[in-house]
């Protein structure tokens, strides 16, 4: 989870009407998919687009790249792409229709339908230390936590149905997430229970 950046927007700036903690997750990478509804070459479009590779015995599809906006897409034979990397749904949107649109230049009759958000991914800092095997032992029907196998602790969130990855330092990483509000909804959820356990005093556990 290093690579991971956990900035938030200042409190400053946040309307706690919506944000009551004061804190906005950063989204860092939204996953989509679209159907282009036609069969494709993947050979054919390996040699034919910059920044592509496709190694079938590695893996049955295309990896193509862009730099604007940032993002990695898996090309399938049969139409179908997931578009990664995307800092926003409306950049992974429009990534989505570059990459159709590469395809149609290289002679296919690539279409742009059934766009769809799959997950949203946030992170954010609350700024202090969490007792994360208290927290662990008040929620044990909702975490896991094995800190030999992961050192944060995993929290399953029924309402929203969100994954968040909690970490001792007051790092948050959450996951699974279909729209944005999905991620705001789940961090203020947990909030009050992170203040709950807040380490005190970070040398006492």
């Amino acid at each position: 989870m290093s690579n991971i950046t956990t900035t938030s927007t200042p409190a400053q700036n946040v309307d706690l009407s919506k944000h009551p903690s004061g804190i906005i997750p950063t989204l860092q990478n939204i996953v989509s998919t679209v159907n282009m509804a036609t069969e494709l070459d993947l050979k054919a479009i390996a040699l034919g687009a910059r920044n592509a590779e496709y190694n079938p015995k590695r893996f049955a599809a295309v990896i193509m790249r862009i730099r604007e906006p940032k993002t990695t897409a898996l090309i399938f034979k049969s139409g179908k792409m997931v578009c990664t990397g995307a800092k926003s749904e409306d950049a992974s949107r429009f990534a989505a229709r570059k990459y159709a649109r590469i395809i149609q230049k290289l002679d296919f009759p690539a279409r742009f339908t059934d766009f769809k958000i799959q997950n949203i991914v946030g992170s954010c800092d609350v700024k202090f230390p969490i007792k994360l095997e208290l927290l662990h032992n008040a929620h044990t029907s909702f975490t896991n936590y094995e800190p030999e196998i992961f050192p944060g602790l995993i929290y399953k969130m029924i309402q929203p149905k969100v994954v968040l990855l909690i970490f001792v330092s007051g790092k948050i990483v959450l996951t699974g997430a279909k729209v944005r509000e999905e991620i705001y909804e789940a961090f203020e959820n947990i909030y009050p229970v992170l203040s709950a356990f807040k380490k005190v005093n970070a040398i006492t556990q």
